[in-house]
C-alpha cells in the first residue's frame, strides 16, 4: 500500500500510543526518531527524580512509580507537551499527504487570481 492510499486516521492514535509511531506509519521515518527520542528523553531526564526512589527494595516498584504525591507539574507537563506537538504534527502531515489536497495545491498554483 502506498502512502497516497494508505488511510491517514490510524497515525493519530499511534501517536497517542507512542510518540513517533504515527509519523513512521505515515513514511516520516526520520521524523519518527526525531519524536521517539524526544519522548524518550523527556521521560528519561525529567522522570529520573520520581522513579530514584523506586528502585528501593523495601517497596514493590509499581508501588512506589504510582505515588502521585511525589510526581511533580514538571515530571509531566514536559512529556505531555511533547507529545501533543507530536500529535499536531502527525495532523498537519496528515493534511498535506490526504489525496485532495494535492488537486487543491495543483490547481491553486495555475489560477492567476481572477
Amino acid at each position: 500500500m502506498s502512502d497516497l492510499s494508505r488511510p491517514i486516521w490510524p497515525a493519530y492514535p499511534l501517536s497517542v500510543f507512542v510518540a513517533g509511531l504515527g509519523h513512521c506509519y505515515l513514511g516520516e521515518w526520520k521524523r519518527g526518531a526525531i519524536w521517539f527520542g524526544l519522548y524518550v528523553l523527556a521521560l528519561a531526564f525529567l522522570s529520573a527524580r520520581t522513579l530514584s526512589g523506586a528502585f528501593d527494595l523495601s517497596e514493590p516498584f509499581l508501588v512506589t512509580a504510582l505515588q502521585f504525591e511525589s510526581v511533580s507539574y514538571v515530571d509531566v507537563a514536559i512529556p505531555l507537551a511533547i507529545m501533543v506537538s507530536c500529535l499536531l504534527d502527525v495532523y498537519l502531515i496528515g493534511l498535506t499527504k490526504r489525496p485532495g489536497s494535492i488537486a487543491a495545491a495543483s490547481n491553486d498554483a495555475h489560477s492567476n487570481g481572477s
